[in-house]
């Protein structure tokens, strides 16, 4: 297959044209205002499930590689092959006996034995901006083409709406370090109180505005009460629907401060913080361990960057703004590996380990040649293979599943298809692998098609 190629990856963010709600009339004053609950910035708040949440304290982690990590580069090294597909890294040996990876993970190869490689993920319909198939699996979801393909629900709001929050008073799918909405799936068909709350603006939502304190918040509760025959006239779309359900809730949150205090980095001991880190990434891996740990079930981090920590999306040094292998990657992996292995030695140490689901992924692979497009030594979309890892949630780990070709350019044995990760994210979080949703002509869609819990780990 030829690998994919797209224009500019920020082409498709329509910068030009006017995005969110449009204030044009009476009737949009009203929904602008009742959509910010009291100018409280609560739109990702009034999103949360009812509390008849499983009782559980499983959750995920997923670290989104935006942009495509290559699989050559990094967990599925092919040092025997020339140059132009090797590439310019060397590779080093881990804890799982005969297994290589690169040379730039050197802590994550201390302690593969916690980890599981994948190294036959099948992305033929992927593709990035936005990124939809790897986060919904199913392979309707891209936007490029299909363009339905928002509406189908984010692994995050599946679990929002069949397993909930772990704690009361926690919004249930969380989103750190969001640089593009086109970044991440939304919760589509199973309802907007589903999509993830935005943790980046937590602190905004979790403070009063000047003046404004809790007597006269229950005062605007009062009010947003006696306004309930204004929502139903402007209700075309369901959105004060959740709100009537969900602005107690919400309300909750702010009075409570459990959400608030989760995300007061300050409350940690200098040691963490100092073992974590300053870099944001490492910073929002930290974030993560806290949100799960007081009872968010799903925390999706998006891990894109194009600055001097270089880019997934190594599509050539001569190619602006992404880089190549090796000025694009190579300063990127030491972060990443830091990063992840902070986070699952953290998550064990503090008793997590086992009931939290950690997964680092991108949306593809990336060519098993390099000059790709022209350049020096890029790398470009390949929708055909990709490697991911998995750790923690109480499975197998210490292995390899899969394999590529010897060139990295196919699946050689073992494909794991979006529906097989999906079906073992549900298994570890108890939703129905059975279970559907039903579209806006009612008809029902599963969801999981064409997939099975991995047999290796359960």
């Amino acid at each position: 297959m030829e690998p994919q190629t797209a224009s500019h990856a920020f082409t498709q963010m329509h910068p030009r044209l006017r995005d969110g709600l449009v204030v044009s009339g009476r009737r949009s004053v009203l929904k602008s205002g009742l959509a910010g609950l009291f100018g409280l910035s609560l739109p990702g708040l009034v999103r949360l499930r009812a509390e008849s949440a499983v009782p559980s304290q499983r959750a995920v982690i997923l670290l989104w590689m935006t942009g495509g990590p290559s699989h050559i580069d990094t967990w599925d090294p092919k040092p025997d092959m020339p140059r132009e597909i090797r590439g310019p890294f060397g590779v080093i040996p881990t804890q799982i006996p005969g297994v290589r990876i690169c040379e730039y993970l050197p802590k994550q190869a201390r302690m593969l034995d916690r980890f599981t490689l994948i190294r036959s993920v099948d992305c033929r319909f992927s593709n990035h901006e936005p990124n939809m198939v790897m986060q919904t699996a199913n392979l309707a979801a891209e936007p490029r083409t299909n363009p339905k393909a928002r509406l189908y629900p984010a692994f995050g709001s599946v679990v929002a709406k069949h397993h909930g929050a772990n704690q009361p008073g926690m919004p249930p799918y969380v989103v750190l370090n969001l640089k593009s909405r086109s970044h991440v799936a939304e919760a589509g068909y199973v309802g907007s109180q589903f999509n993830p709350f935005n943790g980046d603006q937590a602190h905004g939502a979790f403070q009063l505005p000047s003046g404004l304190t809790m007597e006269r918040l229950n005062e605007r509760r009062s009010l947003f009460r006696q306004m309930d025959r204004v929502r139903a006239e402007i209700d075309q779309s369901g959105m004060m629907t959740a709100a009537d359900s969900f602005s107690q809730r919400a309300f909750e949150i702010i009075a409570g401060g459990k959400a608030q205090e989760a995300f007061d980095l300050s409350q940690e001991p200098t040691a963490i913080l100092e073992r974590y880190g300053s870099h944001d990434w490492a910073r929002q891996a930290l974030l993560a361990r806290r949100l799960v740990e007081r009872g968010s079930s799903f925390v999706t981090i998006d891990l894109s960057n194009h600055s001097a920590s270089g880019t997934w999306d190594t599509h050539g040094d001569n190619i602006p703004p992404y880089g190549g292998i090796w000025n694009g990657l190579r300063p990127l992996l030491p972060v990443f590996d830091h990063v992840i292995t902070t986070l699952v030695s953290d998550l064990e140490e503090s008793g997590l380990l086992r009931d939290t689901l950690v997964i680092a992924m991108g949306e593809f692979g990336r060519t098993p040649t390099l000059g790709t497009q022209g350049s020096t030594d890029g790398r470009n979309h390949w929708p055909v293979v990709m490697s991911m890892c998995m750790a923690g949630g109480a499975f197998r780990h210490g292995q390899v599943i899969g394999a590529s070709t010897r060139d990295g350019g196919d699946i050689a044995e073992r494909a794991v298809t979006p529906g097989d990760l999906a079906a073992t994210i549900y298994h570890h979080m108890g939703v129905p692998l059975s279970g559907t949703y039903t579209d806006h002509q009612g008809r029902p869609i599963p969801l999981i098609e064409r997939g099975q819990p991995l047999r290796e780990l359960v």
